[in-house]
């Protein structure tokens, strides 16, 4: 059985994320003609992914691990980081002259497929609020 609370917990943490990613485009699209501002971005959906197979009990690990044949060798580094959010600046953007890296079509393309998720999100919010709801109703009845 899943746990509500730990599925309500998966959807606040992807609005979190949607919500940083909103203040990232935001602030790219003011900087839009500021010279040499470099595009940002999130990566925080392998971090939910992996909290995600961590609560529902998932091991869909296929990842090839490096040998540590020394105690001392350091530990391989990843990206995006499967335990947290990562900030980066996008890539693949040609800058223009003043050296800044914003794409109109880019950030606003980007926008609205965030827009999008935050609507879903938030349905889903409502939607399990609605049905604890109908069963703290449902229970009090019964008492």
């Amino acid at each position: 059985m899943i746990d509500p609370f730990k599925s309500k917990e998966l959807v606040t943490s992807a609005l979190a994320g949607r919500n940083l990613r909103n203040q990232l485009i935001n602030a790219n699209l003011a900087n839009v003609d500021t010279p040499f501002y470099k595009s940002r971005d999130i990566e925080f959906e392998t971090a939910l992914v992996h909290r995600a197979n961590e609560i529902f009990k998932k091991n869909d690990d296929k990842e090839l691990k490096l040998a540590v044949t020394e105690k001392g060798h350091q530990e391989p580094w990843k990206f995006p980081d499967p335990n947290k959010s990562t900030i980066y600046l996008r890539d693949g953007h040609l800058a223009r002259n003043d050296g800044n890296t914003v794409d109109l079509d880019v950030e606003t393309t980007e926008m609205s497929k965030n827009t999008v998720m935050i609507t879903a999100l938030d349905g889903v919010l409502r939607k399990q609020s609605s049905i604890f709801s109908s069963i703290l109703d449902a229970s009090s009845k019964l008492s």
